[in-house]
């Protein structure tokens, strides 16, 4: 998903329940080695405690302002939709197209409103703008008639998600959101763990699962430099955050702490090349995440 989408949030869900896999731009291909062992372990997980993967695949846009949209994709919804389907497509060709075990759904998500828009079969949609004030119960009908190949187990997964979609979209409504939805990023994230990070447009969250860090590393400072400029923060600097899950103390940790200790370096040796003025602002924090807990330890700076 891209890293402005955080679902937990978005539908009242805890944390641990949802697995993120959040990356600058929401642009993503199974076939990165490193994603595809992390999505693959995620399913045989679940598969060995007796229950299938519900796989969402979002995209984001917004319906008041298209300039709003997703930059990865040049503000251009119907590109980002057409990749969340070709990832989709992917899902099907590595778990299986009759879907059983692994369910792919792409799913919009508008940030006028942070409504899910779900996309089912022949074209049918489910857009929880639609069901604000209308009994959440009746949300079970509509979802087997938009996507009537979703597995039961599934569906009664999903519904407690998009309930909580509906709560939260109803009590935004009539709230001004100018500043929320707009860009105002002032952090960059490297790594994984930022399930803490829920506020909307503070953070350009970058996961290491592409085979190429430095493109996203330098547009992610574009974007602050840009924020600067234009005065939506302020310009005496901003934060990089670098972060790594371990399972277990000993060598996992020690292994996280060497991961995050490699990408803040990577990303401030890329970032002083592309904008040496914008390094010169630059607050780096180094951490780990204790998976199970989701405990953040900031790490002390290598001499």
């Amino acid at each position: 998903m891209d890293g402005r989408i955080h679902l937990p949030h978005a539908t009242r869900t805890p944390l641990g329940i949802i697995t993120p896999f959040r990356n600058l731009g929401g642009i993503f291909d199974l076939g990165w080695p490193y994603l595809g062992e992390l999505l693959t372990d995620s399913v045989l997980a679940a598969a060995q405690q007796g229950r299938g993967t519900l796989m969402c695949i979002t995209y984001h846009y917004s319906a008041g302002q298209p300039q709003r949209g997703c930059a990865g994709f040049g503000c251009d919804t119907a590109a980002a939709r057409a990749h969340a389907y070709g990832i989709a497509e992917q899902a099907g060709k590595l778990f299986g197209k009759d879907h059983q075990q692994v369910y792919p759904l792409v799913c919009g998500f508008e940030t006028d409103s942070d409504a899910l828009v779900i996309h089912g079969k022949a074209g049918a949609v489910l857009d929880i703008r639609d069901w604000v004030g209308q009994p959440a119960e009746a949300l079970a009908i509509r979802l087997a008639t938009v996507c009537p190949d979703m597995p039961d187990d599934i569906r009664r997964d999903l519904l407690p998600l998009l309930e909580g979609n509906l709560a939260h979209v109803t009590s935004l409504y009539g709230t001004a959101r100018a500043l929320d939805i707009e860009h105002r990023e002032w952090v960059i994230c490297i790594g994984r763990g930022f399930d803490f990070l829920h506020l909307p447009n503070t953070a350009l969250i970058i996961g290491p699962y592409g085979p190429d860090l430095a493109e996203p590393i330098g547009t992610a400072a574009d974007i602050i430099a840009a924020n600067m400029l234009h005065g939506r923060i302020p310009d005496d600097g901003f934060m990089l955050l670098a972060s790594t899950p371990y399972q277990h103390s000993g060598v996992d940790r020690a292994r996280a702490e060497l991961k995050s200790q490699f990408l803040s370096r990577f990303a401030a040796q890329v970032i002083g090349q592309r904008h040496p003025e914008l390094a010169s602002k630059m607050r780096p924090h180094t951490a780990v995440v204790h998976w199970p807990t989701r405990r953040l330890d900031l790490l002390q700076p290598s001499n």
